[in-house]
């Protein structure tokens, strides 16, 4: 088949695309082009099924340096492994199209996005989505659905429709939206501050404001699926027969359970905390193969298993929308129980044991300067970016009783991460000189730990004396729908989140949502469903953040916490403080122990140590530089010998006290004219020495012993 070129221009878009033009061997493949992006698509499916009820889906959204013309940084001058935003990208690509998969479907599936060429201005990410729903759609593997993905951004308070990645710094708000037709498969969602008349606005936005937007959004979803429906309805390959997984694969069984065990598998549900529960069912199934044993007639423990996880999937779901029960015994809009301690950590800048239900996050905060930050870079960046604002989580296999060795962290692990810094992130001083690292330990999950991270950070963030605007609180929802009937879940826990058909997780302040993250396991929700869910979740959220707000009463600060001072000074007197070469500044960082940063646009001096005397004695020398009447040195004579005191020893020399209490460098050059590697072999802090003064110019003294003439 000859190559087929359709062009799209709808949304603001100008997208092409070429099929039967490359990879020609995978199920579907398509050359995608947007501005100067030029991308890959493809996909390839194992006509093998697995025999585990799950459905076997790896995405993978790789960027090529060749694509910026550029050669690959460090020793290795080849792509190793992703970096973040392939790996987020990857999971947004994922969570859209799994739902477009049959109940069924154990074929495993590998879709593969290649960023070819790159344009700073292309949304890669509504590039990358869409260019992989359209090589799946147009494959051989039957997917009667294609979708779309939609940017939402808010600029100079109108609403933007897919704005260019440039565009997207104005924007105030940055909301991804996929979905087919009418139906909203994934949403992201985050604010971003702003400034105006010198006030930081944080933007958050209503539930009302969020629904009227998501209007727009499926608006702009329909009218782009219709065009690639239209545009790809000849390139459409014929699909494969393949066979799908009885949802049931042994009724007989599954009817045997229901008839046998209903009481004690109901019980195990109602009654039993998780780690109970697991043991109690894991018995349950030992009991079942025993029984089929005894006649002679041996069932696989792998079919007994999945069986009873089926059945058992089947009781909570008719315990919530049959008599509005839940497993743990909660109401549908009940939160479980919280408990707050703040600084448990001695030597830790900040630190909360946030604890909800069988979910507790230990978050820290770590306060460092401006140099700390984590560099980064974007394939359309022309120079590297700085990321100020780090939250790292990390999810150990302990946390749910499992006896696993932890690795690097996965794209759950960065997902979490990046949305609980989206959410927290509006909150911080937009012109903030610091770095600031949380990071959240899961010690314990039962579901929701990313917002338990959420809400941990935001008080390990008081607890380091980080100064933000708001708190935030996160929560996590789930739906358990039934044709007509559905019953939302406030605060879920990790059975309602696997065998329920909504995750939707919403960070907010008392004023407003800051970020969600919505995943949906059904084709597409209703607009009904969604704003009760938005309702219930604020009664949660506000319900948690009076929680969190009455922790602060007893909160203390940690030991541990560095201090600072910031004074200012006269533009001429910073070469003062630098000194030749920036000798100066390294001599007082050395002898004080402290951390400076001097603000040229500001003519400021910040002081940072974990010592206030040190601070107190750097400034109060950094007086006597800049204003040298407030101490007057003495002039001394070239030549002379003079009595010293040894204050501190380093590396590269020695402080010594002169008679008129200045301290001056003596460098280890000119101890002795022989070579001499360690001062505090021969010399000790308090000792008298000799010295000679060589030269002074101002307060520049330049120090020898005898020794050395």
């Amino acid at each position: 088949m000859n190559e087929q070129i359709i062009e799209i221009d709808c949304n603001n878009l100008n997208e092409k695309y070429s099929f039967n033009k490359v990879a020609k061997q995978a199920s579907g493949a398509v050359l995608y082009q947007c501005g100067d992006a030029v991308l890959l698509a493809t996909v390839a499916i194992d006509l093998n099924p697995v025999t585990e009820d799950f459905l076997p889906l790896t995405v993978q959204y790789i960027e090529k340096s060749y694509a910026a013309a550029k050669i690959p940084g460090g020793f290795i001058k080849r792509e190793t492994k992703p970096g973040d935003f392939e790996t987020l990208t990857s999971r947004v690509i994922d969570r859209s199209l799994r739902p477009l998969f049959p109940k069924g479907f154990h074929y495993p599936v590998v879709i593969t996005v290649m960023v070819l060429s790159s344009d700073e201005r292309v949304d890669m990410q509504v590039a990358g989505m869409n260019a992989a729903s359209s090589a799946l759609y147009t494959s051989d593997i039957p997917i009667r659905k294609l979708v779309s993905a939609i940017r939402i951004g808010k600029i100079d308070n109108k609403i933007v429709i897919n704005p260019t990645f440039i565009e997207q710094d104005k924007s105030t708000l940055d909301l991804l939206v996929v979905g087919s037709g009418l139906d909203i498969l994934m949403i992201e969602m985050c604010v971003n501050a702003s400034k105006k008349d010198n006030k930081q606005l944080i933007n958050e936005l209503d539930e009302d404001e969020l629904l009227e937007i998501l209007e727009i959004s499926k608006a702009a979803i329909s009218r782009a699926t219709k065009e690639y429906e239209d545009g790809f309805k000849d390139v459409i390959k014929d699909k494969i027969d393949l066979t799908m997984s009885e949802e049931l694969s042994d009724r007989d069984l599954y009817d045997y359970i229901e008839k046998n065990y209903k009481d004690e598998v109901s019980s195990a549900i109602q009654t039993m905390a998780k780690s109970e529960r697991n043991s109690e069912l894991k018995y349950i199934e030992d009991k079942i193969y025993l029984d089929f044993e005894s006649r002679g007639d041996i069932k696989e423990r792998e079919l007994i298993s999945e069986m009873l996880s089926a059945y058992k999937k089947s009781v909570v779901r008719s315990l919530i929308l049959d008599k509005n029960i839940r497993a743990d015994g909660r109401r549908l809009n009940e939160i479980r129980k919280i408990s707050i301690e703040t600084n448990i950590l001695p030597s830790v800048h900040g630190s909360c044991l946030f604890t909800r239900g069988q979910t507790q996050a230990l978050v820290t905060s770590t306060i460092g300067d401006i140099k700390s930050a984590q560099s980064y870079e974007l394939i359309g960046s022309k120079s590297s970016l700085y990321e100020t604002f780090m939250v790292h989580y990390n999810f150990p296999a302990f946390s749910v009783g499992e006896a696993k060795r932890q690795g690097p962290p996965g794209r759950r692990e960065l997902g979490h991460g990046n949305l609980a810094k989206r959410a927290l992130e509006p909150t911080l001083d937009i012109d903030r000189d610091i770095t600031i690292r949380l990071v959240s330990e899961i010690l314990e999950s039962n579901g929701s730990s990313s917002m338990a991270t959420v809400c941990g950070g935001a008080l390990a963030l008081k607890a380091s004396e980080v100064k933000t605007q708001k708190l935030v609180a996160g929560i996590a929802m789930g739906l358990v729908t039934d044709g007509d009937r559905y019953a939302v879940l406030s605060d879920i826990m990790g059975l309602e989140d696997h065998d329920g058909d909504m995750d939707f997780k919403i960070t907010g302040t008392k004023d407003g949502i800051t970020a969600l993250q919505m995943d949906i396991k059904l084709g597409g929700i209703d607009t009904k469903i969604l704003r009760d869910a938005l309702i219930q979740a604020k009664e949660g959220r506000l319900h948690i953040l009076d929680i969190m707000e009455e922790s602060l009463n007893s909160m203390t600060p940690s030991q541990a916490l560095p201090s600072t001072i910031v004074f200012s000074i006269e533009a001429g007197d910073i070469p003062a403080i630098i000194g030749k070469g920036g000798g100066t500044i390294r001599d007082i960082i050395d002898k004080f122990g402290v951390s400076i940063d001097i603000d040229r646009d500001a003519n400021s001096v910040k002081i940072t140590s974990n010592s206030k005397d040190n601070i107190i004695k750097a400034k109060e020398y950094i007086d006597t530089i800049v204003s040298p009447s407030k101490k007057p040195i003495m002039n001394y004579e070239i030549n002379k010998k003079y009595k010293g005191k040894i204050k501190k020893i380093v590396d590269f020399g020695m402080f010594v006290e002169m008679p008129d209490g200045y301290d001056a460098l003596l460098h280890i050059s000119k101890v002795s004219k022989k070579r001499i590697n360690r001062l505090d072999d021969i010399y000790n802090v308090g000792d008298n020495i000799d010295i000679i003064v060589l030269e002074q110019k101002g307060k520049k003294v330049e120090l020898c012993t005898p020794n050395y003439l």
